[in-house]
């Protein structure tokens, strides 16, 4: 019988919206094993995909830079340890210079970034000098550069979520607009085609799970998991969402009457996939487990 730690409680918990005993019979069911308790989970109570898309792990800011012709730009994720350094001047500068030299530079890893000079040292000398006066860890995780025969367009929610569009057609305020609809709704990719095969596979599974507990005929089954499926992609694809600033209006319908093209995106969030240290969970776990037991 494998453990089910806290942790693991506390991570399909947020994985799900589901309450702690539920997840802790889940992860019990499934042998500890995380992606069959969720998928067992959604089976049983319906529920949506992960929610691990709005789950920030680590601080940090995400910084954007766009060249004058907006033909080339950058979005960057610079972590640290606490919410109080991620709000320096410093800090933040040291991640927009990161962006700059990106631009650029247009350095092949994170490793040939680092090296760059950003100044009169390189930026692993500016880290270093910040680790010491600020006293915390502090790393560029990744970035993602784009250069485009057409434009970009770039969005920062805060300081902690950064969109970076190349398109073609339309203007600045479209642009603007996509890119905040892409912080807003977080979707996978651009359209349909473009959605993971595995990523599909596994929702085609869940949902074929779900309408055959309904006890209907398989050909009924059958269309219930295609409308399902069909739903899924309006979802998770930028063209099939609804605009949020007009939700009679889907993103693509928007594109089209204005002549413009999204031909691919890149969103940063910070800290994501990052698994944050568990601090007071354990004994809600242990108390919430202890009495249903008794």
């Amino acid at each position: 019988m494998a453990e089910i730690t806290a942790a693991m409680v506390k991570e399909l918990r947020e994985l799900t919206g589901l309450g702690m005993m539920e997840c802790k019979k889940a992860l019990s069911e499934a042998q500890g094993d995380m992606k069959a308790a969720e998928d067992l989970l959604r089976i049983r109570s319906g529920a949506k995909a992960s929610k691990a898309a709005g789950r920030v792990a680590a601080e940090g800011v995400i910084a954007v830079f766009v060249g004058a012709e907006a033909k080339v730009g950058a979005v960057v994720e610079v972590n640290c340890e606490t919410d109080f350094v991620a709000k320096n001047e410093e800090f933040v500068a040291f991640a927009r210079r990161a962006a700059e030299l990106v631009v650029q530079q247009d350095p092949a890893t994170v490793d040939a970034l680092v090296a760059l000079a950003g100044g009169s040292e390189s930026l692993e000398e500016t880290r270093k000098a910040l680790i010491m006066k600020l006293g915390e860890n502090m790393s560029i995780r990744r970035f993602v550069r784009y250069q485009t025969a057409g434009h970009l367009a770039q969005y920062t929610h805060g300081q902690r979520i950064g969109v970076l569009i190349d398109m073609t057609g339309g203007d600045d305020v479209l642009g603007r607009d996509i890119a905040m609809h892409i912080a807003a709704s977080k979707p996978v990719c651009v359209g349909r085609d473009e959605v993971p095969a595995e990523l599909l596979a596994r929702e085609r599974e869940i949902y074929t799970a779900q309408a055959a507990e309904s006890g209907k005929p398989a050909d009924i089954v059958a269309k219930m998991v295609e409308g399902r499926v069909q739903k899924y992609l309006a979802e998770v694809t930028l063209l099939g969402q609804p605009f949020v600033k007009n939700p009679d209006q889907t993103v693509e319908a928007l594109l089209k009457g204005r002549g413009a093209q999204v031909n691919r995106f890149a969103m940063l969030v910070v800290g994501e996939g990052i698994e944050k240290k568990v601090e007071n969970f354990a004994a809600e776990v242990a108390a919430a487990a202890g009495t249903a037991s008794s």
